[in-house]
């Protein structure tokens, strides 16, 4: 048997995942990185992009938004500010959202980081939902 780490990802209305995982990949500040048991302890800062968990054969994908995680040697703790499975995705609404904030972008609104940040987690999201059809 592989070599696992503990991962526990939490989000404000729930605790998403817990678990054990061979492998954990994320987007962070600095770009994508990957998790193997034993990894340099380490604090990192998230992007929105694409969470995967493989424990085995079994590869999860989750649309992870924002937030810090702790990497400690043999265990992973995520706070996340959204996190969410494909199945959880409402597709029409992340289209609608990805709209929205290309719209505010082109119209070089006030807030346009926030609007650059909703198209990157709409497209995330869309992306995901796509997949799991």
């Amino acid at each position: 048997m592989a070599a696992t780490l503990e991962l526990k990802i939490i989000a404000p209305e729930r605790e998403f995942f817990q678990g054990p995982a061979e492998f954990v990949e994320f987007n962070t500040t600095e770009g994508y990185i990957g998790v193997y048991p034993k990894h340099i302890p380490t604090t990192v800062v998230l992007n929105p992009g694409i969470l995967r968990i493989t424990n085995g054969n079994e590869v999860r994908e989750a649309a992870l938004h924002s937030g810090f995680a702790e990497i400690l040697g043999d265990r992973i703790t995520i706070l996340a500010e959204a996190v969410e499975w494909p199945e959880e995705i409402d597709k029409n609404r992340a289209e609608q959202a990805k709209i929205r904030a290309e719209r505010k972008i082109k119209e070089n609104a006030q807030d346009a980081s926030r609007a650059e940040l909703a198209l990157k987690r709409s497209v995330i999201r869309i992306q995901l939902a796509q997949k799991e059809k």
